[in-house]
């Protein structure tokens, strides 16, 4: 009489492919999150920015981005009127000009340098914000993750927490 030998539904072949797919998976998901998470430089001469007609150029250490929409209500006048330790920078999503105030100036610049700045920063959602520090002559690091913004009546009393 013979032994037929069944084959086991879980083989080890099955175990091995199943295993490297999910070690696969793993890594594409760690390198995705870190490609998001690490900060990144802008410079001043590569992205042009206006205020008005002039062109931008910091002199400050450090700052606040505040990337938000002028289609928003009230935006504008809610950024104007933001007074915070730290100057900020508006950069509007649709290029409106407006007129700077003491503690924020407001951005503007052409397409390719907005949907370069949104690409470069990963930029989802408006009003996002975060902060930038000089790392040498025009060149800023950015210093602290990029957060949407829910209310920016908040602004100046939850921007230390950031």
């Amino acid at each position: 009489m013979s032994r037929v030998r069944g084959k086991s539904l879980f083989s080890l072949s099955t175990l091995l492919a199943s295993f490297f797919g999910a070690a696969m998976i793993a890594g594409a998901f760690a390198y995705f999150n870190y490609k998001f998470s690490e900060y990144k430089f802008i410079d001043f001469k590569e992205f042009v920015f206006y205020e008005k007609s002039d062109v931008f150029l910091p002199e400050e250490e450090k700052y606040i981005v505040v990337f938000y929409s002028s289609k928003d209500p009230n935006t504008m006048d809610l950024l104007s009127q933001t007074k915070l330790k730290l100057p900020i920078l508006a950069i509007d999503y649709y290029n409106e000009v407006r007129q700077n105030s003491e503690g924020t100036t407001f951005l503007r610049s052409g397409t390719k340098t907005s949907l370069s700045f949104i690409q470069r920063f990963n930029i989802y959602e408006s009003p996002s914000i975060f902060f930038i520090k000089k790392s040498q002559e025009q060149i800023y690091k950015q210093d602290s993750m990029i957060r949407k913004l829910d209310n920016l009546q908040e602004l100046s009393k939850n921007v230390d927490l950031l």
